[in-house]
């Protein structure tokens, strides 16, 4: 099982900090999912997931929030020696506009300038820039639309291209298995979700 919490819509970004880049020989799953935090409350308490769902190396969870995302689906990588997590891939479903945001955090020092591309064997993005880096890691902030996903879904596996600042080449592999069956289960809860939290804002304006 692999999976990591990253900020995105309000929800917590949890990758450990190193600058060791690592090849996908090295990468093995996470034993836990990482707890995410969507939204704070009281004496910064995270609020936790209330359905969680598991789908070969992805987890979906959802939250009890109202937003127009209040689900991901999200996979995380670990190095086998150091146990310290050097990719997560988060993503969501956002009900008010059909699209899809992914995520994807990735080791210090990276080559900024360079970007970074997302391939599979049906699918290469465009250069992806960075959209911040900090303590934890590098950030990487894309929309998917709905053909990127159903090539994704046809994968079989799939690689982050990056550059390190000694002008190095690396690309970090993760798994494509229960891809498909975890973003049906997204777009399902997230829909669900949102439909019944307009139902009660509905019910709430109309009470006298």
């Amino acid at each position: 099982m692999k999976s990591v919490g990253i900020r995105f819509a309000g929800l917590v970004v949890g990758l450990a900090a190193l600058s060791l880049f690592v090849t996908p020989d090295v990468a093995a799953p996470a034993a836990k999912p990482a707890a995410s935090a969507p939204a704070q409350s009281g004496a910064n308490k995270a609020v936790q997931p209330d359905v969680t769902q598991e789908f070969g190396d992805w987890t979906v969870r959802c939250y009890p929030v109202s937003t127009p995302a209040p689900c991901e689906m999200i996979e995380m990588l670990v190095n086998k020696k150091t146990g310290r997590r050097v990719l997560g891939v988060v993503l969501v479903y956002n009900t008010s506009n059909d699209q899809h945001v992914m995520q994807i955090a990735m080791p210090l020092g990276v080559m900024l300038q360079s970007g970074a591309v997302l391939s599979s064997d049906t699918f290469t993005s465009n250069v992806l820039h960075f959209r911040l880096c900090d303590i934890q890691g590098c950030y990487v902030v894309t929309p998917l639309d709905n053909s990127a996903i159903d090539e994704l879904g046809k994968a079989t596996k799939a690689e982050m291209q990056i550059v390190s600042v000694d002008g190095k080449k690396f690309n970090i592999a993760f798994s494509l298995k229960g891809f498909t069956a975890a973003h049906n289960s997204l777009v399902q809860l997230a829909r669900q979700k949102a439909a019944g939290a307009s139902s009660k804002t509905s019910s709430d304006t109309q009470k006298p």
